[in-house]
């Protein structure tokens, strides 16, 4: 007689295995990653800084930035992407028999997917809601002042513009990556931080 190995063994108990990916802790994680990134970055903006949401860079941002306000939005995607990782972590199911190295590189998982989609969700915020209301008012402020000053830009200033923009871009990717990173590893400590809870509790 043929034995199938993966059937249970008649009167041995069937133990239900948890998902490898908690779907909910990474949503529950996303929303406040972008809910951390959009306080943050407005609360810099009440202060007078111009900053832009990641994955957009307005007209008025671009005319504003500076190296430190770069500085502060990677500071700002790498707060969001810590606490949106940690949650993530810290609220996933309990893994059963996991190797420690699948347990590990699971949650990391958790943190990357987490930061992918608070990302996502981010640019679509910006985009969609925050996007048009800014180009409004950036392309009022800029008719008023191209009428002021009389005349089109230099070609210097146009240089300076493609200049400003360039730097934008390169520290928003790196905000993007480090804040990638940190989210994978803030989710890894909520993950170990989740097991030793869950442990105690047993014990």
């Amino acid at each position: 007689m043929t034995v199938d190995p993966i059937s249970p063994l008649p009167g041995a108990a069937t133990v239900q295995l948890a998902p490898p990916i908690s779907w909910a802790a990474i949503w529950a994680g996303a929303a406040v990653a972008v809910a951390t990134s959009v306080v943050l970055t407005l609360a810099a903006a009440g202060l007078g800084y111009t900053l832009a949401f990641p994955g957009l860079a307005s007209r008025g941002s671009l005319q504003a930035f500076t190296p430190e306000l770069g500085a502060g939005a990677i500071a700002i995607q790498v707060l969001a992407g810590a606490l949106g990782g940690y949650l993530a972590g810290r609220l996933r199911t309990i893994w059963i028999g996991v190797h420690g190295d699948e347990s590990h590189f699971r949650d990391t998982a958790h943190g990357l997917i987490t930061w992918a989609v608070a990302t996502l969700g981010v640019a679509l915020l910006s985009a969609l809601v925050l996007g048009p209301y800014t180009e409004q008012l950036t392309a009022l402020t800029t008719a008023l002042t191209t009428a002021a000053a009389g005349a089109p830009p230099t070609p210097a200033e146009l240089a300076r513009a493609a200049n400003i923009s360039a730097q934008s871009s390169l520290f928003i990717a790196i905000g993007m990556l480090l804040s990638a990173f940190v989210s994978a590893v803030a989710a890894r400590v909520g993950g170990l931080r989740h097991e030793d809870m869950h442990a105690k509790a047993h014990f």
